[in-house]
């Protein structure tokens, strides 16, 4: 990895893991392996969202061109967000991507992801499900907020959780099918346990 981007990736991570703010915020970087080119990231559901108490964890590639080339991103941690992808955690955000600037940190980055969760863009949509099959956000937001925070209760750790989404899950379940594959159904047809079904049949 290139000298200048060995720098300052270790200055980075140490201002992420000293600053008041992220520890404020519950973000959290830690090294994978020694060199400074993968890192795992955790960063807290903000409060008054649907992902409120979950722990989300990301995997952090730092390329060879950084700073002047942005770090690739991804939730590891299974998501419902529009911007997300709920089958490979893949984030559309613009830092990321074309409006990435060399000043930009590590810890700009973990703190804009954390901002994403309490304010997704579903114009800018990253995961078809949730924003092009079946806009849920935009047409059904209370159905949309339930079932981010069913994925944040099962995925993330996070306490609460909806009886009724869970009892569907638990149904579906007792028929063989796999518990993922239930969830995901479930969520991208409205909850409505006859055409997860038949997607499940189906696939």
């Amino acid at each position: 990895m290139a000298n200048i981007a060995v720098q300052r990736i270790k200055r980075e991570f140490k201002e992420v893991v000293k600053s008041e703010e992220t520890i404020k915020n519950q973000i959290k970087v830690e090294l994978v392996g020694d060199n400074f080119t993968e890192l795992r990231g955790e960063i807290a559901g903000p409060p008054d969202t649907p992902y409120e108490g979950g722990r989300y964890h990301l995997e952090i590639k730092i390329p060879e061109t950084y700073p002047f080339n942005p770090p690739k991103v991804r939730f590891i941690t299974k998501i419902w967000h529009p911007n997300i992808s709920s089958v490979t955690g893949a984030i559309c955000l613009d830092i990321l991507k074309d409006q990435w600037a060399a000043a930009m940190t590590l810890r700009t980055v973990l703190l804009s992801l954390q901002a994403l969760l309490a304010a997704p863009e579903p114009d800018d949509p990253q995961d078809a499900v949730v924003a092009n099959q079946h806009p849920q956000y935009k047409q059904n937001l209370g159905m949309f907020n339930q079932t981010a925070r069913l994925w944040s209760h099962i995925y993330a750790e996070a306490p609460i959780s909806s009886p009724d989404y869970t009892c569907k899950i638990d149904k579906l379940c007792a028929m063989g099918f796999d518990k993922n594959a239930v969830i995901a159904a479930l969520s991208s047809k409205s909850w409505d346990v006859e055409t997860a079904t038949e997607l499940l049949l189906s696939n």
